[in-house]
């Protein structure tokens, strides 16, 4: 499993990560493995407002339906729209072409309080 520096994860397995004045969120290595071949994607709007913990949208996959949990407070900004074609990126490039939506961040404290990569490997292998 592939779980990069630099990120904050949670435990329903989104990650999250500055880029610039923005967080990009996304599923982990470990969330599209369990969840076998994805072939939908649902994502929030732009403009949404969404709370930390919030579901926002939902991934269906060969095996089953599940959950975007999102990771942080704030405004979505921007969401890849390269998914609605071709939600297998969630599978082959969960970290950087799979990547879901953008936020604008009411706060950094939301980051701050995530996983980072020693704790949520913990977190995998205790599950």
């Amino acid at each position: 499993m592939n779980f990069p520096e630099g990120f904050h994860y949670t435990e329903s397995h989104e990650w999250a990560r500055m880029e610039g004045d923005e967080v990009l969120v996304g599923i982990t290595d470990f969330a599209q493995n369990e969840l076998g071949d994805i072939v939908y994607v649902e994502l929030p709007d732009i403009d949404d407002v969404l709370e930390g913990g919030e579901e926002c949208g939902m991934i269906d996959s060969a095996k089953t339906t599940s959950p975007i949990n999102n990771p942080v407070s704030g405004r979505v900004t921007r969401i890849n729209e390269q998914l609605v074609d071709h939600p297998e990126l969630l599978n082959k490039s969960p970290y950087d072409e799979g990547w879901l939506y953008a936020l604008e961040p009411d706060s950094m404290d939301d980051l701050a309080a995530l996983m980072d990569k020693a704790d949520y490997e913990k977190f995998i292998e205790e599950s």
